[in-house]
């Protein structure tokens, strides 16, 4: 491949480039979603690696990380300066390192890549996807993780969504980012037959996609999901109460479906402090349906508050309490409290449910609740999804106000669904509130800023996926192989 002098770059130049590909490759997100530009994106990204010395790797990945995060999840500044309260210079300057901190992932990936000795065409089709899966790995597991925007997620809708149930979203990651090398590699070599290897991957992930993964459980389901479109800035307001409480009544009570699930946090208010009264008008109403309805909010047990979701209705009351939290939004990581003062988050210092909390046996089926940012965790919801017939993610994401924030919740649901086979509903305060079936397929959704109800007809399903079964070890392995395999074949070329 030719190097940087030939084409006559400076560093410069480089840099800028690699800052503008991470920004371009926003676009093979929600709610856009073109995947060629993605793969543009990271074609270019791969060539800028491929001859690069270590310490040049890291930084063109750094930024090509900040171009990717700066522009995918600048709703954090919205979330910390808008609904968090803080003034806006400390906002932008948080939000800045915040997106630093995760560009230092993708500049690592570049880094190790260039440590390993390798001819170019393995470098770029096999190691540098390696490299990156490893450290897109660590990002969703550091400092308690925050995997949004993988690669493997802007495949969601194309052929290579099929790859899913087999090796997830780090799996399609690793895939992505081999396509990517492919185009590099072919561009270069300038022999249309060199893009052979591209053509057959999207035709086996097209092939994936066509097979059924999980199978019918039980009778179909009518469900309404339930969004109350709350204002943020009005949602923990004592004046709002009573008339956020008859919005969501009136709403359950104007409901034939069997299940109904209402957003994260829907009742502002402690479960034993809502009135028994209130709660047996939501149970009557489930009652008359035969079925049942999950409600969001956040309960205690002597010193200690969960982020919980309850039911009501025909089946003995149940709960789930939210297992992956937030940090800063839901508790304050060590020696970090301080940051709180500078905050206005109500409830924000939840404790943590249990690991081994079973599906919510309700309306016929076996539901697995997550909420909010846990369904960006695939090895989470797989765990979860093993005994359970449905998936239902509650969350509100009033938070990030009007940005790109949900749509890509809905993308990620989405790739949950594929990777589990498993239809999946997501109830949301504001939006958008949607019904996915086990082929990411979007049954019906809620437009944002309306209140509405969502209803819609769901299989249950059972069954194993290969993800399911053994969710990231396999392409973390291979990929770590990779890597090692790499070095041993260099260092007995140097033997010989």
């Amino acid at each position: 491949m030719q190097s940087f002098g030939k084409w006559g770059l400076t560093p410069f130049i480089i840099y800028l480039s690699a800052l503008a590909a991470g920004a371009a490759s926003v676009l093979g997100f929600a709610p856009v979603g073109s995947l060629p530009v993605a793969l543009v994106a990271f074609a270019w990204l791969v060539h800028l690696w491929v001859d690069a010395a270590p310490r040049r790797a890291f930084w063109i990945g750094f930024a090509f990380g900040m171009g990717l995060f700066g522009a995918g999840v600048s709703w954090v500044y919205i979330s910390l300066s808008q609904f968090g309260g803080m003034p806006a210079p400390l906002a932008g300057l948080g939000t800045f390192l915040f997106c630093a901190l995760l560009a230092a992932f993708t500049g690592g990936a570049g880094w190790l890549q260039a440590r390993v000795p390798a001819a170019p065409a393995a470098r770029a089709m096999l190691l540098v996807p390696a490299a990156w899966t490893l450290f897109e790995w660590l990002r969703s597991w550091v400092l308690s993780g925050f995997p949004w925007l993988s690669a493997g997620y802007a495949a969601v809708g194309w052929p290579m969504q099929g790859f899913a149930p087999v090796a997830g979203v780090f799996g399609i990651s690793f895939l992505m980012l081999s396509l990517a090398g492919m185009l590099c590699w072919g561009a270069q070599r300038r022999k249309p037959i060199a893009l052979a290897p591209f053509v057959l991957l999207l035709a086996c992930g097209e092939l994936l996609r066509q097979v059924d993964w999980s199978e019918p459980a039980g009778e179909p389901v009518r469900v309404a999901l339930l969004q109350g479109n709350v204002a943020q800035d009005m949602k923990f307001r004592p004046e709002r109460y009573e008339r956020t409480l008859e919005t969501y009544a009136r709403l359950v009570e104007g409901s034939g479906a069997r299940l109904v699930v209402l957003p994260e946090t829907a009742l502002p208010q402690f479960y034993d402090r809502i009135g028994e009264a209130y709660l047996g008008r939501l149970e009557a109403a489930a009652r008359r349906n035969n079925g049942d309805v999950l409600v969001g909010l956040p309960y205690r047990s002597g010193r200690e508050y969960y982020n919980a979701v309850i039911s009501l209705g025909t089946a003995p009351r149940q709960g789930y309490r939210k297992t992956h939290l937030v940090p800063f939004g839901e508790f304050m990581p060590p020696l970090l409290g301080w940051i709180n003062n500078l905050l206005v988050m109500p409830l924000g210092d939840f404790s943590r449910g249990g690991d081994d909390q079973p599906p919510l046996e309700v309306a016929g089926q076996k539901v697995a609740v997550n909420i909010c940012y846990e369904d960006a965790f695939g090895d989470l919801i797989a765990a979860g999804a093993r005994e359970a017939t449905l998936l239902a993610n509650v969350s509100n994401v009033a938070w990030f106000g009007d940005s790109l924030a949900p749509a890509q919740h809905l993308q990620i649901a989405r790739l949950r669904a594929i990777e589990t086979g498993r239809a999946h509903l997501t109830a949301t305060n504001t939006g958008i509130t949607a019904a996915i079936d086990r082929d990411g397929a979007v049954l019906a959704w809620l437009p944002q800023y309306t209140e509405g109800r969502l209803e819609v007809v769901v299989q249950g399903y059972s069954g194993l996926t290969p993800y399911m079964r053994f969710t990231d070890g396999p392409v973390l392995a291979l990929s770590l192989a990779l890597l090692a395999g790499a070095v041993l074949v260099a260092r007995g070329a140097l033997r010989r």
